[in-house]
This record gives C-alpha cells, sequence and structure tokens, in this order.
C-alpha cells in the first residue's frame, strides 16, 4: 500500500463488510493511515485474517461478527466494539 493521504491516529472506525473485498480493502487503507479499526462480517475467519493484517500495521483491530441486516446485532456490534476501545 502507499502513503495514506490522511492521517487518522488517534481515531477509531467501524467498517462493515471488512471480511473481503472492498470493505477489507476499506479497512486496512484506515488501519494504515493510522486509525484503531473494529471490522465487522458474518464470517469470523475472514475478519480475524484482516485484523491479523490491521495489527501488522501497527493499529489495533478488532473483530465483531455481525449481520447487518439484524438491527439487533448491529447495536450489540456497535456496543461490543465501544466496549472494547
Amino acid at each position: 500500500m502507499s502513503r495514506p493521504l490522511i492521517d487518522l491516529k488517534g481515531r477509531r472506525a467501524l467498517v462493515t463488510g471488512g471480511g473481503r473485498g472492498i470493505g477489507r480493502s476499506i479497512a486496512l487503507a484506515m488501519a494504515q493511515a493510522g486509525a484503531d479499526v473494529t471490522v465487522a462480517s458474518r464470517s469470523q475467519n475472514e475478519l480475524d485474517e484482516v485484523a491479523a493484517e490491521i495489527h501488522a500495521l501497527g493499529p489495533r483491530g478488532l473483530t465483531v461478527k455481525i449481520d447487518v441486516m439484524s438491527r439487533e446485532q448491529i447495536m450489540a456490534g456497535v456496543n461490543q466494539a465501544n466496549r472494547r476501545a
């Protein structure tokens, strides 16, 4: 990855669909810019892989397994991410 265009040090981000594709790329770009990133997805294996890549960049990477079609899971995931931060 190239040098980030913005500085996100001290910031936190929540990226849904972050286990693969565009979401994964966004999560990694935010981590490269210095943000602590919580990655949400339905697949724990994909989440663990992305979190490991985030840790390799330096920032903290957290994972939350949720289905964004469920309001209850979204609220529980956001609460879980806030407690870990």
